[in-house]
């Protein structure tokens, strides 16, 4: 399970021109999904970002989690996170879980972060997604689980 997760002020998905999940502060998370993934990876993921300090206190330190800022969170599913780019000029995507199983622990890691009691905004998965964010920062944090 690979994760690239933004600090936002704000981000939106929108599918054939239609907003299908919006938020302002908070995270945006691309969530991608290989063989081996499952249920005790993603809590684990849920948990980590439930409890990730990365928002600036009144110190200008990096102290304060997603819940203190009454933060948001816009997950979007995202295969080519395990795109293969060593041979060629054309990625290979063999390493992606297969859409069935993904969808179902794409599903199964947003309810995990609802249960910390996040507004969790999604995309439409498989759909092609047109992302709009402002990352500040920028705050850029790559996971692997």
């Amino acid at each position: 399970m690979r994760i690239v997760l933004q600090r936002v002020d704000h981000a939106s998905c929108t599918v054939d021109g239609k907003i299908t999940g919006q938020i302002g502060k908070g995270y945006m998370l691309l969530v991608g999904f290989t063989n081996g993934d499952d249920l005790s990876k993603v809590q684990k993921a849920a948990k980590k970002i439930a409890g990730l300090r990365i928002f600036e206190d009144d110190n200008h330190k990096m102290n304060l989690n997603l819940e203190t800022v009454k933060g948001s969170i816009l997950s979007i599913s995202q295969f080519t996170l395990y795109a293969n780019t060593n041979e060629g000029n054309r990625p290979s995507f063999v390493e992606a879980l297969n859409p069935i199983e993904a969808k179902k622990l794409y599903e199964l890691f947003n309810i995990e972060l609802r249960k910390y009691g996040f507004v969790v905004e999604e995309g439409i998965f498989g759909a092609h997604m047109d992302i709009d964010l402002l990352n500040s920062g920028p705050v850029t944090i790559i996971y692997e689980f």
